[in-house]
């Protein structure tokens, strides 16, 4: 049994490590604290930690089963720059296998911007809505941002595989969506290289305010959706209104999903109605939280404010994945802007308390992002280095790539120590 395990050590250690080595750079800049690149672990483990641990060794030693992973944030999740990479590397690890792409949402539609691993083009007329403006529409789920229209001749289209390194294939596809009057039904088209095929859909959930409809097709690497307005009534001006997508499969692998909305807070995912319905679709076997650089922006900003809304978020995601691990990722260090000065924001130290008090209250991990760039102050070193944009928030793509690569690194050496 001891040579066995040996056996199953090294094996995992060489595919985890073929594919740190794949990220890490060559020359890491100074200004990046690799000592402290580590995901800390408090003294007492939740047992869902050790379930999805299970699960990842399932897929890595045997190929069997399917581990999903939801990465929710703001706006640095949104660009889905880090988190891509981040994805890469869990794909890496497929090792032939062949997930599915998972949830998404076609922002370009909203006019924001749309992640660049998957292309989105469409017609007729829209509008949207996202749960980080004052007043949104509370019929949002977990992507947090919708849009609708009432334009007969609207459709859009997805093409999954922009990243030429990865393919998606897809075969069935859940659409988040309501019609306000019940009128509208989506149709959804799936093309391939020679012909395309219109599919009938299938509600198949009504318990919510908004529905799921299912779609089954062949293995496709695009698929366009547009909408039967027959039974909808010309002087009801009827809407429809999507919420989100789920592409999906019955292969076995790892399946990296990531949701964020320019500007949100915890809150602001809070008041999203279909929230806990669509975490039951994605039934996360691990959710990495990245919001909160927007909740420490105010000036009377809290860690006990974070903590209580944090604690109400995980509530929800418990009660539909009760499996499911944390990973928390404190706040990057940034500045505040007033009358055309940048003043370091202060509250990114009392923010980084509050992820560690959660750690700690749910016996989850940490990754300390705000200490590995140095701390306080440190996002001028970042800039300095052609790594965070003129805002002193965001980074540039290069910083991003950098910290999805840090993320990997301290993600597999946990896995790899586990």
């Amino acid at each position: 049994m001891k040579m066995l395990s040996v056996l199953i050590s090294l094996l995992l250690y060489s595919q985890v490590i073929v594919s740190q080595n794949k990220t890490l750079p060559l020359n890491m800049p100074n200004c990046v604290l690799l000592d402290s690149n580590r995901i800390w672990q408090p003294v007492n483990e939740a047992w869902q930690t050790r379930c999805f641990i299970a699960k990842l060794d399932s897929v890595l030693l045997m190929g069997q089963g399917r581990v999903n992973i939801l990465h929710i944030g703001g706006s640095h999740v949104q660009a889905d720059m880090y988190t891509h990479v981040i994805r890469q590397c869990f794909d890496s690890l497929n090792a032939g296998l062949r997930p599915p792409r998972g949830f998404l949402f076609p922002y370009k539609i909203a006019k924001t911007n749309n992640p660049l691993n998957f292309s989105v083009s469409y017609g007729g007329e829209w509008s949207s809505a996202r749960n980080a403006a004052k007043k949104f529409t509370p019929t949002q789920g977990l992507s947090g941002i919708n849009v609708q229209t009432a334009d007969t001749t609207a459709s859009f289209n997805i093409k999954l595989n922009r990243d030429s390194l990865h393919r998606y294939y897809t075969t069935h596809i859940k659409l988040f969506a309501y019609s306000r009057d019940n009128g509208i039904s989506p149709i959804i088209i799936a093309e391939d290289s020679t012909q395309h095929h219109a599919y009938q859909v299938t509600r198949i959930d009504t318990s919510a305010i908004s529905s799921v409809y299912s779609f089954n097709i062949p293995y496709s690497e695009q698929f366009s959706v547009c909408f039967d307005f027959s039974d909808s009534s010309i002087v009801r001006h009827d809407t429809i209104t999507i919420t989100g997508i789920y592409t999906d499969n019955d292969e076995p692998g790892i399946v990296y999903n990531s949701v964020g909305v320019n500007g949100a807070s915890v809150p602001s995912y809070l008041g999203c109605n279909d929230f806990e319905r669509d975490i039951k679709v994605v039934n996360p076997d691990l959710a990495i939280f990245g919001i909160g650089i927007n909740d420490a922006t105010a000036s009377d900003f809290s860690d006990s404010l974070l903590v209580a809304n944090y604690n109400t978020l995980i509530a929800e995601i418990r009660r539909a994945a009760p499996e499911c691990a944390l990973l928390f990722i404190t706040n990057n260090d940034s500045y505040n802007r007033r009358q055309r000065k940048y003043f370091v924001n202060k509250n990114g130290l009392i923010a980084r308390s509050a992820f560690y008090e959660l750690g700690n209250e749910w016996n989850s991990g940490v990754w300390d992002l705000f200490q590995i760039m140095g701390g306080l102050e440190s996002m001028k070193k970042w800039q300095q280095e052609g790594l965070a944009s003129k805002d002193k928030v965001h980074f540039t793509f290069a910083g991003y790539d950098i910290v999805g690569r840090l993320f990997w690194q301290a993600f597999s050496d946990f896995y790899l120590n586990y």
